[in-house]
């Protein structure tokens, strides 16, 4: 049985999570707690480089969410998730790319900032803008679909979502991007992501252990 590594409240993991769920895959959670477990010799010995999420199926170890998803398309194509023809497929790794070299560094900053780490208000101001940048690029890479590859749900979706439904956690609003808003409320109403989400008081239990750990290092 495929065993999935994760964190719940981790954008990595939780998009290969969604991606089992919506290929109606079994599979074993095994939660771990980034306050050690990732240091532990069992763990090391799956990913030396001690992330989240990783990917066991029949002893095959697969880390890294995005090769992992390639992974699960490539062996359990049903339901396809990569577009065949070029431009959905070519819109499709946009999409996936913007997100994690684009949004993903700007969210983390501002989530730095959220748990009390101090940051220039230049470097700020940069990771609104550069948020501001990759949520317009987004919206009209969408356009008139109703996901990244067409008609039907993608890794896109799933990797661009996971980042972007939350972002309202970091004062983010997608008010002026009315196409990325209707397309979260179409994502966040899926089965797979309503099983996924993570409360509010879970959030707000994982945010104050991060500032007790960043106190106590300083």
């Amino acid at each position: 049985m495929l065993k999935l590594y994760h964190v719940p409240i981790s954008f990595n993991s939780r998009r290969v999570w969604i991606a089992l769920l919506e290929k109606k895959l079994q599979f074993e959670l095994v939660e771990l707690k980034l306050d050690g477990d990732q240091f532990q010799p069992d763990f090391v010995a799956l990913n030396p480089f001690h992330h989240i999420p990783v990917l066991v199926d029949d002893g095959f170890r697969v880390i890294e969410s995005l090769a992992i998803l390639d992974y699960l398309e490539a062996k359990y194509p049903t339901p396809a998730m990569l577009p065949t023809e070029a431009q959905n497929l070519a819109t499709v790794r946009m999409a996936q790319m913007v997100t994690i070299n684009e949004l993903a560094p700007a969210t983390n900053l501002l989530f730095m900032q959220m748990l009390g780490v101090k940051s220039d208000e230049s470097k700020l101001e940069e990771a609104r803008a550069r948020l501001a940048t990759g949520l317009s690029f987004l919206e009209n890479l969408l356009g008139n679909s109703s996901y990244y590859g067409g008609e039907q749900l993608s890794l896109a979706d799933i990797v661009a979502g996971t980042t972007v439904s939350v972002l309202h956690y970091f004062n983010v609003s997608l008010d002026e991007y009315p196409i990325l808003s209707a397309w979260c409320e179409r994502l966040v109403q899926r089965p797979a992501w309503l099983e996924t989400t993570t409360s509010t008081r879970d959030v707000a239990a994982f945010i104050s252990r991060r500032k007790a750990q960043i106190a106590q290092s300083k």
